[in-house]
């Protein structure tokens, strides 16, 4: 992978944390911002537990209330479902 010259500012602490991180593993400044960045970007896409737990009170809160439809409409609604994908689902006529 080719290498991308770029330029950032960061405090006077963390170009410290960078240096003796650096010189304590004995690695490259630049390869210790990769691989924290990496890291980073890892856990980004997560949910943190505070968002976990707030999408968990919803759920709760949603399964509690009562039914919107009987069982057997739903029950019958995923039968057609089912049946529909069985026989290749929505024909539409071919569009050019």
């Amino acid at each position: 992978m080719a290498a991308v010259r770029v330029t950032f500012s960061l405090d006077e602490d963390t170009v410290t944390r960078l240096r003796t991180t650096a010189e304590r593993l004995r690695r490259p400044q630049s390869q210790v911002v990769r691989e924290a960045v990496a890291e980073y970007a890892a856990r980004a896409g997560r949910l943190s537990d505070s968002e976990r737990a707030a999408m968990l009170r919803a759920l709760d809160r949603v399964m509690a209330g009562a039914p919107t439809r009987a069982a057997a409409d739903v029950d019958a609604e995923i039968r057609a479902v089912r049946a529909a994908r069985r026989r290749g689902g929505r024909r539409h006529a071919r569009t050019r």
